[in-house]
């Protein structure tokens, strides 16, 4: 696919593998002592999800062991689900484990605003306490509305305030992955 003016390439596939492959050595070493079976990730919906199966399969390598893996729609619980000109599409939340007293590392693709985080700790409330919830994005932003910063970053990346990060994941379109950016639209907004 061709950059256009609306759409602007920022990285490639190698690239978005070595942030992941950074982030889950990252994870491992910052997490020595923890215990297998109380240490989970869940994905959000729906860039988190491919992220957070990556991660997992690299720390599987590097750590000897799978972390489980949950995924979490946080559609509902949206701050600006009202506004929307469109219903959102919702997907299946899947957290096959007790989440009561684990430490989660919380997995999306992109940490914008941080509205989709607080709706993601929200949800997460509903599903039992967990002892610790880090964050995980494999880009940052840095434009805040809400107080949330993520502990585990791939790469801060500094564009336009008129412009989004997106990310193409293999794994739902079909091809090889990348980076871009595309003109902000309000109703579309995270």
């Amino acid at each position: 696919m061709d950059p256009t003016p609306e759409r602007k390439h920022l990285m490639n596939a190698e690239e978005i593998a070595a942030l992941i492959d950074r982030m889950a050595q990252e994870i491992c070493d910052r997490n020595k002592m923890a215990d297998p079976d109380d240490f989970v990730f869940i994905g959000i919906h729906r860039g988190g999800v491919p992220l957070a199966e990556r991660l997992v399969k690299s720390i599987e390598t590097k750590a000897g062991f799978q972390p489980r893996l949950g995924t979490l729609d946080i559609s509902m619980y949206r701050d600006d689900i009202g506004m929307r000109k469109t219903l959102p599409f919702i997907f299946e939340t899947r957290i096959p484990f007790d989440i009561n007293g684990k430490t989660i590392i919380l997995v999306d693709d992109v940490l914008q605003s941080g509205r989709s985080i607080r709706a993601a700790l929200d949800a997460i409330t509903d599903y039992g306490r967990p002892a610790i919830v880090r964050l995980a994005a494999l880009l940052d932003r840095g434009l805040r509305e809400f107080p949330i910063n993520a502990d585990y970053v791939g790469k801060f990346v500094d564009v336009s305030p008129e412009l989004r990060i997106k990310i193409n994941w293999h794994e739902y379109a079909g091809e090889e992955d990348y980076v871009y950016t595309v003109r902000n639209r309000k109703e579309n907004m995270a």
